[in-house]
């Protein structure tokens, strides 16, 4: 397979799955190469490295952001298959060691939250988020003054995740549901609760109103992530982002440039 090399002066990134049914995202720069979650078969993330024209085997290693399925399913295998480090913080490993099988004890390694992780030449921030899950935290990846920083799988965006993370490069920011769909469709009372509590997952809404608090001159490229499969829909999300970003004069059109996820289709690689 055709190789494309990154310019040891980039930092590069791709969402190569995001939404209920999945999620991994790659990151690299000229002398790393790391993936974050692996939410889907083995089978079906090598196939997301041929669409983004990417060995899989030149990956460095895996950082997991929570235990649950949709984050994990491909972590065990991929790092059998590759021989790759798994990252994850205590209470996740705790949580998700039984289900990902056999793991060599050379490549199960921590990283917990609030820390920040020196390998090659990047550097990887987590920060705790408020989810349903042991403690879940997510990542931002910085080389130099780059920054691309992840923020999905939460009820709510703190005051301290809105300081700490603001104006960065670029961003995937969650927007799982619309309200009225969620609420009304079809899912379990319990289950909506779930969603809608303050450890469940943004709406189309609190999303937006997030990004207008954390974007500022360097940002440039915000993507709309974790799209629920039943109670969203990418003009939904989009129409909501773009509505609120300009209720607040950000222009979309020329200050800065949304992107949509999907959970089939690896976005194209992405350069800051």
């Amino acid at each position: 397979m055709q190789e494309v090399a990154a310019d040891k002066s980039d930092l590069r990134f791709s969402i190569l799955a995001s939404g209920s049914s999945g999620n991994c995202t790659y990151i690299e720069t000229g002398q790393k190469r790391f993936i974050v979650d692996a939410g889907l078969s083995g089978k079906k993330i090598e196939q997301l490295f041929q669409q983004i024209n990417r060995d899989i085997r030149q990956v460095d290693a895996i950082f997991v952001t929570h235990e649950h399925k949709d984050h994990i399913h491909g972590v065990g295998v991929l790092s059998r298959r590759y021989n790759l480090p798994i990252y994850a913080n205590h209470k996740t490993w705790q949580a998700m060691e039984k289900m990902l099988g056999h793991i060599a004890p050379e490549n199960k390694q921590y990283i917990e939250p609030d820390t920040m992780l020196e390998m090659g030449d990047l550097d990887i921030v987590s920060y705790n988020v408020s989810h349903d899950a042991a403690q879940p935290q997510f990542y931002a990846f910085q080389k130099g003054k780059k920054q691309f920083v992840m923020l999905t799988d939460t009820g709510y965006v703190s005051d301290r995740l809105r300081s700490q993370l603001k104006d960065a490069d670029a961003y995937l920011i969650e927007s799982n549901h619309e309200v009225e769909l969620l609420r009304y469709g079809a899912y379990p009372w319990s289950v909506k609760q779930r969603i809608l509590s303050d450890k469940g997952h943004l709406s189309n809404e609190d999303g937006a109103l997030a990004i207008r608090d954390l974007i500022g001159n360097k940002t440039k490229n915000v993507y709309l992530g974790h799209l629920s499969r039943d109670n969203n829909t990418k003009e939904l999300a989009m129409d909501k982002m773009e509505e609120i970003l300009q209720q607040y004069d950000i222009d979309t059109g020329s200050d800065i440039t949304l992107h949509m996820t999907d959970p089939d289709q690896a976005t194209n690689i992405q350069w800051i």
